[in-house]
């Protein structure tokens, strides 16, 4: 069964991007939020361990030590 969602307070002019994205579309608002929801909750294909494998060595991940410096410099590094 269906539900109803709700968003408060959503700033004027991330609605009025909504509202444009949903027209050039031709879509609803609420079919373009639908549709955007559907986008982001779609599940891609499952990675193989050798995508792991390649994922991981793309970003310099070699051994455990590796991993653990990275988010320790993550952690640790200047704030965003």
């Amino acid at each position: 069964m269906p539900i109803d969602l709700s968003i408060k307070s959503v700033p004027d002019e991330l609605a009025q991007r909504l509202r444009e994205r949903a027209k050039r579309n031709h879509r609803s608002l609420q079919g373009e939020l639908r549709a955007i929801l559907e986008a982001a909750t779609e599940a891609g294909p499952p990675l193989s361990v050798d995508d792991v494998l390649e994922w991981n060595q793309r970003r310099g991940l070699r051994t455990p030590s590796t991993s653990v410096e990275m988010i320790r410099e993550d952690r640790d590094g200047p704030r965003r």
